[in-house]
C-alpha cells in the first residue's frame, strides 16, 4: 500500500525536467535583475538611464517570481 502511494506520488522524467527547467528560469530571471540594479555598468544597457535599468529589472524581478508562483500552483495541481 505504502509503495503504491510512493509510485502514484513519483513524477515522470518530463515533469522532473520541466520543474527544474522552471526553477532554472526563474532563478535566471531573478539573477538578472539584480544584476541589471546593481551593476552600473551592465554591458546589455550600457549608456542607458538609471531610471530605466531599474524600471527594466524590476520586470524582469517581478516576471520571474510570476512564474515561479505559476510553477508552484502547477505542481499543487498536478498533486491533486
Amino acid at each position: 500500500m505504502a509503495y503504491q502511494k510512493f509510485r502514484d506520488r513519483q513524477k515522470s522524467p518530463a515533469k522532473r525536467f520541466l520543474l527544474i527547467l522552471g526553477l532554472v528560469m526563474f532563478a535566471i530571471y531573478f539573477v538578472l535583475g539584480i544584476l541589471i540594479i546593481f551593476w552600473d555598468e551592465f554591458p546589455l544597457l550600457y549608456g542607458v538611464e538609471k531610471i530605466w535599468k531599474i524600471a527594466f529589472a524590476s520586470l524582469l524581478i517581478i516576471y520571474s517570481f510570476f512564474r515561479f508562483y505559476r510553477l508552484i500552483k502547477q505542481q499543487q495541481h498536478e498533486e491533486e
